[in-house]
């Protein structure tokens, strides 16, 4: 896609090609006029060209918060409604070609400058079309689709068309020229949805610079192949991560574990109970057949022997007697024999 010379002076002497939101659709549903009912309205539709100025986020009235908020669910279709001195007039010059991009945050009552956006929609170049033809062609909408995940709550939504008939050079290079900015921010309030809060943390004073081939752009050397759409990728839901729940810590089955006893008390503390088995019952109940269930008795100090033997002990007691008594009878006769008599 070339452009003539004669073109090209045509689209650069056009300086009254500027536009507005006017208010928003819920699935097919017109909202109404929301321009600072529920917009943050700029007092003209004149462009943002300095990536340094916090207006670049949400315009001039960026920091004036509209009193109302237009309501919507997660997975509805938003359309925001464009237009270029009246409502449904031409919507934008055609000579500001380029794309329209749709971003979201937590609802804040500041401007909106610092790293709190996240992209959720795009449309550039398609390959025979730039968004503004579209958009023009649809009457001023410009569709998206709310993340079907995302959680309720309050929101700020910016959409911008960024139009490049002076985008070559940069607006650093010469203030004269370079991309222009068309944003605006819509208060949204999100009465249900899911659990995913858009956490891209875009900045668009540091985001966007003047070295994005999508910012500096040469619209009238364009070969219609790619073009860059400015910014990160577009979100995708879901993809945040959830708090982190408490590990849930498996059962494990009784009969693989065994059961560690407690302290034995000291001899004479508490009540003597029989001890118990240290494992699971999933063993035979044979295991434990010598457990004694009967309360354990102290022993004496002199534990009386077993009848058994008390009868060796006798038995050995009267040989030991006997004994003896035969030495006695045996030994005077030694004295009376054993010395030898001449």
């Amino acid at each position: 896609m070339r452009f003539t010379a004669a073109s090209a002076l045509a689209m650069a002497s056009t300086v009254s090609g500027h536009a507005l939101m006017y208010g928003v659709w819920v699935n097919g549903v017109d909202q109404g006029d929301g321009q600072n009912v529920y917009i943050r309205s700029p007092p003209n539709n004149g462009p943002v060209k300095d990536l340094a100025s916090p207006e670049i986020v949400c315009g001039p009235n960026g920091a004036n918060p509209a009193p109302s908020f237009v309501e919507a669910a997660a997975g509805d279709t938003l359309s925001f409604e464009w237009y270029h001195n009246t409502r449904d007039d031409d919507i934008i010059d055609g000579s500001h070609l380029g794309p329209i991009i749709t971003y979201i945050a937590e609802y804040t009552d500041s401007d909106g400058t610092g790293p709190i956006w996240t992209k959720i929609a795009e449309d550039g170049w398609d390959g025979t079309q730039w968004a503004v033809d579209k958009i023009k062609a649809n009457n001023g909408l410009q569709d998206f689709v709310l993340p079907a995940d995302l959680a309720a709550g309050q929101y700020l939504i910016r959409q911008e068309i960024i139009a490049h008939h002076e985008s070559e050079v940069s607006f650093e290079e010469n203030p004269a020229r370079g991309a222009q900015f068309y944003p605006s921010c819509v208060q949204v309030e999100v009465t249900s949805g899911g659990s995913s809060i858009p956490d891209q943390g875009f900045d668009f004073n540091t985001g966007y610079t003047y070295a994005d081939p999508g910012i500096v752009f040469n619209i009238y050397s364009f070969d219609g192949t790619d073009y860059p759409v400015p910014g990160p990728e577009v979100w995708t839901e879901g993809n945040t991560s959830p708090a982190p729940e408490e590990p849930e810590v498996p059962e494990i089955p009784s009969s693989t574990v065994p059961v560690v006893p407690g302290p034995t008390p000291a001899p004479g503390e508490g009540d003597e109970i029989a001890p118990e088995p240290i494992f699971s019952t999933v063993l035979p109940s044979t295991t434990f057949a010598t457990v004694t269930t009967a309360p354990v008795e102290e022993p004496s100090s002199a534990p009386t022997p077993p009848t058994e033997c008390r009868r060796r002990r006798r038995r050995r007691s009267t040989k030991s007697k006997k004994a003896k008594k035969a030495k006695r009878s045996t030994e005077p006769v030694f004295r009376r024999v054993g010395r030898p008599q001449f």
